[in-house]
């Protein structure tokens, strides 16, 4: 039995062998041509070269264009000035409060506290500054009448100075009481809290009754003309960017706005790497928000770029981007290119020689050295 198996396996290699090996040499057997080959004939037989069957493409032929380049970033719209409006001194609110969304000219009343005895403290400081001048005018005549004395030598020298030191301290008894005035002036006038710009209340202002200690909230108010658009620019493109520079930006909501480059940080994030960039942006009808998602375009210098259809972009074998060109003796050739802008009319890219015929039809059956036959379009089509 083990040498049935034995046998058959013999066998069956040697099936193998002619098949694989030999195969040539048995299609000449059963065909018949058993003649051996000489060595003449083998060293003058020459091998047939597989001739690559050439590929139908559609081509576009496109001539580079300057055009600006744009630094694009992600970022969102800030109010022009937000600020919380508090209290610098106590009191009971006794005006009736704002709503938030209303708008507000500078110097707007928001808050009014009650007054208290603070106009009686007012009226002390006065009183206290009567007494004071008139104790001045006092001490002046003292002065003058020690003075005269003195020249006709009836009043000694200390009599003098004693004269001119009670009028330096009437003169800071004065000085005191102007300026006790000048603290409750100042304090009667913190009851009043006013809107330090013009804009919109973001909350309501504080209500009627409640008791504000000094830093309590009165209300928040925001400017939102101009408004700002605020990104964060990566230190590989930071000097693309340049003040004054025009920039645009598309909201969430699709709108579209126009503005100018007012801000760009020296310094950097130290979390991000990156670089604050503000863009101030008209604002007059109020309909951009604060904290609005934004899209932001800033222009940069021109570059040569050609406008393809997105169609024609496709991957080599490493996944680098890039389009398949019609090169030397109409054969497929692979070039890298870099995507500058998106438009309905098709993507700007760089990286391609000025005047290019790009493959834009074909290019995913088609490799590197691969003949092609070209069709061309015009680019309009």
């Amino acid at each position: 039995m083990r040498i049935v198996s034995i046998l058959t396996a013999v066998v069956v290699m040697a099936v193998l062998y002619l098949g694989v090996f030999e195969r040539d040499r048995l299609l000449d057997f059963a065909s018949g041509d058993d003649a051996p080959a000489t060595a003449e004939t083998e060293a003058t037989a020459e091998p047939v070269a597989e001739a690559v069957p050439s590929v139908a493409v559609v081509a576009q032929r496109s001539q580079a264009q300057v055009i600006d380049s744009a630094v694009i970033l992600r970022g969102r719209t800030e109010a022009a000035r937000q600020v919380e409006v508090r209290s610098e001194t106590n009191g009971l609110v006794i005006s009736e409060p704002l709503r938030k969304g209303a708008r507000v000219e500078e110097g707007a009343l928001l808050c009014r506290l009650d007054i208290g005895t603070r106009d009686v403290a007012l009226a002390e400081a006065q009183a206290r500054l009567s007494e004071a001048q008139a104790g001045l005018a006092d001490a002046e005549i003292n002065q003058r009448a020690a003075a005269r004395l003195s020249q006709d030598g009836f009043a000694s020298e200390t009599r003098v100075t004693a004269a001119n030191a009670a009028v330096q301290s009437a003169r800071a008894a004065v000085q005191s009481a102007e300026a006790g005035i000048a603290a409750a002036n100042k304090e009667i006038q913190r009851l009043e809290i006013r809107a330090p710009f013009g804009g919109l209340l973001e909350s309501d202002t504080a209500e009627i009754g409640s008791l504000l200690q000094p830093g309590a909230l009165c209300g928040t108010i925001i400017q939102l003309d101009p408004i700002k658009l605020v990104g964060f620019v990566p230190e590989t493109e930071v000097d693309r960017v340049t003040l004054g520079a025009s920039a645009g930006a598309r909201l969430a909501s699709g709108r579209e706005v126009l503005g100018t480059v007012t801000f760009l940080s020296r310094s950097a994030d130290p979390t991000t790497r990156t670089f604050r960039v503000e863009i101030e942006v008209d604002n007059s009808d109020q309909s951009i928000r604060d904290g609005q998602t934004a899209e932001i375009y800033v222009a940069s210098d021109g570059a040569p770029a050609h406008l393809l259809p997105q169609s024609a972009l496709t991957l080599n074998n490493e996944g680098r981007l890039g389009v398949r060109l019609v090169g030397n003796d109409n054969a497929a050739v692979f070039a890298p290119i870099s995507v500058l802008r998106d438009t309905t009319e098709g993507i700007w890219v760089s990286g391609l020689e000025e005047d290019v015929a790009v493959i834009v039809v074909g290019q995913e059956f088609v490799t590197d050295g691969v003949p092609v036959t070209p069709t061309y379009r015009e680019a309009s089509q």
